[in-house]
């Protein structure tokens, strides 16, 4: 017997993915990897004259290799026909190969993948000004899906990372805010609910490491930001459950600070990256209060 969530996740993923790739409108590298790059999307469309915020892309897919920033590209897209630019961001994840008594490939390169993420932020406001004029980047709005959202979260709390830590900010990043979509955002909680195959404790290394790491990577260790921030999460989801967003909300209260949670009815994971669904639409209401 079927289960229904799954055959409705398994569409739902479908569908997402269903969409051909979209071609930026330019590339810049941040660093001498191959995957240290930034594709750009101008904006588009009615709305598209003068500057437009600046929405940076930071792509789901449990840190894992197999998995990098051409699923988003339609969603991208998306974003950039709503009047947005656009900046998909790609990073070091895992070994395309799978580690020892890990099933599939490892998810997450520590440190690299933060070292990415971090030289990303920092170099974007330089890059897009080159490579995509009519981004504003004093509105800049920071997304990402699943495990990117989680990425997201991270990039806009760099100013509160323990001391001594190489990705640490002196001050808050200049953000409007965050729109982290089904994030991986509390690592205790997704580790108790298996979120992704214990994606989160082979991000920082190992299990051998996840009491001394945790402080530098977990989004509900890194509170209160001060950045504004909302989660965006289906309420159908199985592939990270919303209880992994309302704990880090909860987390979130508990530091002091109030952070938006909209849970969309009736959809799971992958709507909210997937243009054919109402969900993704949400997804740019939700950014477009932020940025604009």
């Amino acid at each position: 017997m079927t289960d229904p969530a799954v055959e409705r996740d398994a569409a739902e993923a479908a569908s997402a993915f269903a969409h051909p790739p979209v071609g930026p409108d330019a590339s810049a590298a941040y660093g001498d990897h191959p995957d240290q790059v930034v594709d750009f999307y101008a904006p588009r469309g009615a709305g598209a004259a003068g500057s437009a915020p600046l929405v940076v892309v930071l792509h789901g897919g449990a840190w894992r290799a197999p998995y990098d920033r051409q699923h988003v590209t339609p969603f991208a897209d998306f974003l950039a026909r709503r009047g947005f630019a656009v900046a998909n961001v790609e990073y070091r994840r895992g070994s395309s190969l799978p580690h020892q008594n890990a099933e599939g490939p490892v998810a997450g390169r520590w440190p690299e993948t933060f070292d990415d993420v971090a030289a990303a932020m920092d170099a974007l406001p330089g890059l897009a000004a080159a490579a995509l004029p009519a981004a504003d980047v004093r509105r800049t709005v920071v997304s990402g899906h699943s495990a990117g959202g989680q990425l997201a979260l991270w990039a806009a709390a760099r100013h509160v990372l323990p001391s001594g830590s190489p990705w640490r900010l002196p001050a808050p990043p200049p953000l409007r805010g965050v729109v982290a979509l089904a994030p991986i955002a509390d690592f205790g909680a997704a580790e108790e609910l298996g979120v992704c195959g214990g994606a989160s404790a082979q991000l920082l290394g190992g299990p051998e490491h996840w009491e001394a790491r945790l402080p530098f990577a977990d989004p509900a260790a890194l509170l209160p930001t001060g950045i504004a921030t909302t989660v965006v999460h289906g309420r159908e989801d199985i592939v990270v459950p919303p209880a992994v967003a309302e704990s880090y909300v909860a987390a979130a209260a508990k530091a002091g600070e109030m952070v938006g949670l909209t849970l969309v009815e009736g959809v799971g994971h992958f709507p909210l990256i997937d243009p054919a669904a109402d969900a993704c639409a949400v997804v740019a209401e939700e950014i477009s209060q932020l940025a604009w």
